[in-house]
C-alpha cells in the first residue's frame, strides 16, 4: 500500500485524525512551519516537497512555474495564464478560490453552521469592533458559504465580483485545524481561530463579507490592499481602511498554506447550480446569481 493511501486510511479514523492535527502545540508548530517554508536551500525544498507529495494530491500542472526556491513559493504559487475561467456573466458572483464546499445555507437569527449540529453566531465570528456590529442585521435572511482550501490547492484568492474593499478587520486567535473532523468536535471553531473580516460592496452597492480564516500550520494571510503580513506575530492596528477596487477575478491576496474562506451575502441572491456540501470547485466558478 502506498504511503499516501495508508495515511489517508489512518486519517479516516476521526479520533486519530483529530488527535494528530489538533492536540499538538498548534501555535508553535505553525510558527515553525512559517520559518521552515521560507528556507531557500535546494535540499530542503526538494525533500519537503517530496514528503508533501506523499501525503497529498499536489498537482502543479496548472502552476505558472514548475520550480520553486522555497516551500513558501510553492504554497503561494501563481497559476499559468488560462488555467481558470472566470464566469463573465455580470449576474453571477464567482468563487474567490479553489475549494471544497463546506456548510452552506441561510443566515437565520444571526446564526450559521460550521457543520451539522454545530452552529455559531455571526457576531461572535466578526468580533466586538464597532464597525462590525451592524452586519448581522444587514445579512439576516441572506446566504452563507464555507469554502475550504486544502494544503495542496492553489492558495490565492480573487474578487468574486466587481467590488470595492472598504475595510479589513483583523482578529487574532488560535490555529485549530479547519477540516471536517475538527468542525464536528470544536464548538464555534471559526470564532476561535485567527481571521480577517473583509468589508466589501459590489459595484452596484450591495454590501457583503468575506472572512478568510487561518488554521494550523497556516496562520498567515496577505492582502494586496494592506501592506502588512497578518500572522501570529502581527501587533499592529486591528482596523485597516482600504478603499481598493477590484474587477471580478482579480487577485486580492493569498494564504501561506491552505485554510478557509467564509462568504456572507444579504438577501437577493440565489444559489448557482452545482453548489453543494462536499463539491470541489475552482476559482471563477459561479456561486450565486443575483436576483432581479
Amino acid at each position: 500500500m502506498k504511503i499516501r493511501q495508508l495515511f489517508q486510511k489512518w486519517m479516516l479514523q476521526e479520533d486519530l485524525n483529530f488527535l494528530l492535527t489538533n492536540r499538538i502545540p498548534r501555535i508553535t508548530l505553525t510558527r515553525f512551519m512559517g520559518w521552515w517554508s521560507q528556507i531557500r536551500h535546494p535540499w530542503v525544498v526538494k525533500s519537503s516537497m517530496a514528503v508533501w507529495r506523499m501525503f497529498s494530491d499536489l498537482d502543479l500542472s496548472d502552476a505558472k512555474h514548475q520550480k520553486f526556491d522555497s516551500l513558501h513559493a510553492c504554497f503561494t504559487r501563481e497559476l499559468r495564464p488560462g488555467a481558470r475561467v472566470v464566469n463573465p456573466d455580470p449576474a453571477y458572483m464567482t468563487s474567490p478560490c479553489d475549494a471544497i464546499v463546506g456548510a452552506c445555507g441561510t443566515i437565520s437569527q444571526g446564526q450559521v453552521y460550521q457543520a451539522k449540529g454545530f452552529p455559531y453566531q455571526l457576531q461572535s465570528l466578526l468580533g466586538t469592533s464597532e464597525c462590525c456590529q451592524h452586519w448581522p442585521s444587514v445579512l439576516e435572511g441572506g446566504s452563507y458559504l464555507t469554502l475550504r482550501l486544502t494544503s495542496s490547492m492553489y492558495h490565492r484568492f480573487h474578487a468574486p465580483y466587481n467590488v470595492h474593499l472598504e475595510h479589513v478587520t483583523y482578529i487574532s486567535g488560535d490555529t485549530w485545524n479547519v477540516n471536517p473532523v475538527a468542525l464536528k468536535r470544536v464548538q464555534a471553531l471559526f470564532c476561535k481561530n485567527e481571521r480577517a473580516v473583509l468589508h466589501m460592496k459590489t459595484q452596484d452597492g450591495v454590501p457583503f463579507l468575506m472572512v478568510p480564516v487561518a488554521a494550523v500550520l497556516v496562520a498567515s494571510m496577505r492582502f494586496h490592499a494592506v501592506d502588512v503580513l497578518l500572522n501570529l506575530r502581527y501587533k499592529g492596528p486591528n482596523e485597516m481602511p482600504c478603499g481598493a477596487d477590484y474587477v471580478k477575478g482579480q487577485e486580492m491576496g493569498w494564504f501561506e498554506h491552505g485554510s478557509t474562506i467564509l462568504v456572507f451575502l444579504p438577501p437577493g441572491f440565489a444559489w448557482a447550480d452545482g453548489i453543494a456540501n462536499g463539491e470541489r470547485i475552482q476559482m471563477g466558478q459561479a456561486l450565486f446569481k443575483k436576483l432581479a
